[in-house]
């Protein structure tokens, strides 16, 4: 299992975005939510894309 290393992380409420390179060498972005129970997150290719979802990320904790 590769190892993703992050950069350029930002915290958009409970959500963290950062940025990683693929294992095909590709530029993905990140979106994950930190708050207990949520469990979300999502890979995007644009930045723009990854911090639309963390703005508009609503938690639905089980």
């Amino acid at each position: 299992m590769p190892r993703y290393r992050f950069r350029d992380t930002r915290r958009i409420g409970p959500v963290e975005v950062g940025t990683y390179t693929d294992r095909h060498g590709r530029e993905m972005h990140s979106a994950a939510c930190t708050a207990p129970h949520c469990g979300w997150s999502a890979d995007y290719t644009s930045r723009a894309a990854a911090e639309l979802a963390a703005q508009s990320h609503r938690c639905a904790p089980r």
